[in-house]
């Protein structure tokens, strides 16, 4: 069992423990998780459960986080744990982000070991270290830890993210990143209210990072959900920064939504019309 305390968080009566990491301010019973699932009262203690539990690792092209405008061309290892703070029915992850819950076996690496093996496939064109495939916010200690290694081995660390998270744990470990996607799931508090997240949260976490690091933007089209939402999400970019690249991407039958159609590729292509308006640089991927 992992002994590695966790971060942002207080004691409350009874044993209890108010989780500050995010804006769910989970109030976890002792023995209980919060609703990342890897957040773990122990006696009173929080424990992050989840701290060096790999559930996979890739040497992918950057452009395949996505990241356009950051080192194109080059490579990045993909790092990923287990865990998520929000419910959306259609996670294009979910296998690999709810790994460490069910039967899978897990994998340990201590960040000592990912920074070796950063350093190790510099050679294969590797920049650095994302942190992906689950939400790696919920597993705040492990990524911070490992994103001092590879900072001291002079390589990149890229955060892929829902951007749900509080912001003084943003705060101190936006120093550490070089690079972030966020996904944006949808422009409405209605939209986020039923993916169990909060749009202005979100919105916060694009204005802290935005100029601390490079900052690029998803926004996954879900047909009959989210298609209105991508030209008011440009807009709002556009106010921050025109220069911000939006990436306009499909859906593909995932999780609860396994008996959907894909997103067409000629809806992404009229949202990514729409978001160029606001924009500079939007990107489709490959349709």
């Amino acid at each position: 069992m992992n002994d590695r305390p966790a971060m942002y968080w207080e004691s409350g009566s009874g044993e209890a423990a108010h989780c500050l990491l995010c804006p769910h301010r989970c109030r976890i019973a002792r023995g209980g998780t919060g609703i990342c699932g890897v957040r773990e009262n122990r006696g009173g203690t929080l424990y992050a459960a989840n701290y060096g539990q790999v559930s996979s690792v890739a040497l992918d092209p950057i452009e395949k986080k996505p990241l356009a405008m950051f080192h194109p061309g080059k490579r990045i290892l993909s790092v990923g744990s287990y865990g998520c703070n929000l419910r959306c029915p259609h996670c294009q992850n979910h296998g690999i982000a709810w790994a460490g819950l069910g039967t899978e076996p897990r994998r340990y690496a201590s960040p000592e070991q990912i920074a070796a093996l950063t350093v190790q496939t510099v050679p294969d064109g590797n920049i650095g270290v994302a942190y992906t495939y689950n939400e790696p916010l919920v597993g705040y200690e492990f990524v911070l830890d490992c994103a001092k290694h590879v900072r001291e081995a002079g390589l990149c660390n890229v955060l892929v993210t829902n951007g749900t998270v509080s912001p003084e744990p943003l705060d101190a470990l936006l120093p550490l990143i070089d690079a972030m996607n966020i996904d944006i799931k949808c422009f409405t508090e209605d939209g986020y209210r039923r993916l169990g997240g909060c749009l202005n949260t979100v919105m916060d976490t694009v204005t802290r990072s935005h100029g601390r690091c490079h900052v690029e933007v998803a926004a996954l089209v879900v047909p009959g959900e989210n298609e209105e939402d991508v030209e008011p999400l440009a807009a709002w970019l556009a106010s921050l920064d025109p220069g911000i690249p939006l990436h306009v991407s499909r859906f593909f039958p995932r999780g609860r939504y396994a008996d959907r159609e894909p997103t067409p590729p000629a809806t992404v292509r009229r949202l990514a019309e729409a978001a160029g308006r606001h924009l500079n640089y939007v990107f489709t991927g490959n349709l």
